[in-house]
């Protein structure tokens, strides 16, 4: 991650010195450039006219983690476990772990499948208490129904790995 930084110089009453006028403090919305690189520049301004430097950074990309990698992560933010026994196989695991313990993660999100099941005559695959049942009364899954979708693991569970299958794709992200 860069360290590019800007800074604000903003007074005791909220207002903020324009740094392309360099003239005097401004209202937020009227300030032309509230904002500089260069914090010897801030430093000046304090110095002269008062007030005090607001630095700001951008914000780290979170981190993308399984689910049982977010475990380990979240057990090191709780009681059970401290953050410096975040340990994985692979060093490459152990700094992501790290760096999704300091700046935060995302689970990423299984892939899903539509899948057809010929051979369920007479059934479908119905979602009871999060678990996938055979109920109903239809030859095949309708492919656009949340009923048809699983997980790798859910095929490989239901012994569906011949059955034909299409990748959801989630477009709300």
């Amino acid at each position: 991650m860069s360290e590019e930084k800007l800074y604000v110089v903003k007074n005791d009453e909220g207002k903020y010195w324009d740094f392309e006028d360099r003239d005097d403090f401004w209202e937020l919305t009227y300030a032309s450039c509230p904002t500089t690189d260069n914090e010897l520049d801030a430093k000046d301004v304090i110095n002269d006219y008062g007030g005090h430097i607001v630095t700001l950074i951008e914000e780290p990309k979170k981190v993308v983690l399984t689910k049982e990698q977010a475990k380990i992560v979240d057990d090191a933010h709780s009681d059970e476990m401290p953050a410096g026994y975040i340990f994985s196989k692979s060093d490459d695991d152990e700094e992501l772990l790290m760096n999704a313990y300091v700046n935060g993660y995302t689970v990423k999100k299984e892939k899903k499948y539509n899948v057809k099941v010929p051979h369920a005559v007479e059934s479908y695959f119905k979602k009871i208490d999060d678990k996938y049942c055979i109920a109903g009364d239809r030859s095949t899954v309708d492919l656009d129904e949340d009923l048809a979708q699983f997980t790798e693991a859910e095929i490989e569970h239901y012994g569906l790995q011949d059955c034909e299958k299409e990748e959801v794709t989630d477009d709300a992200d």
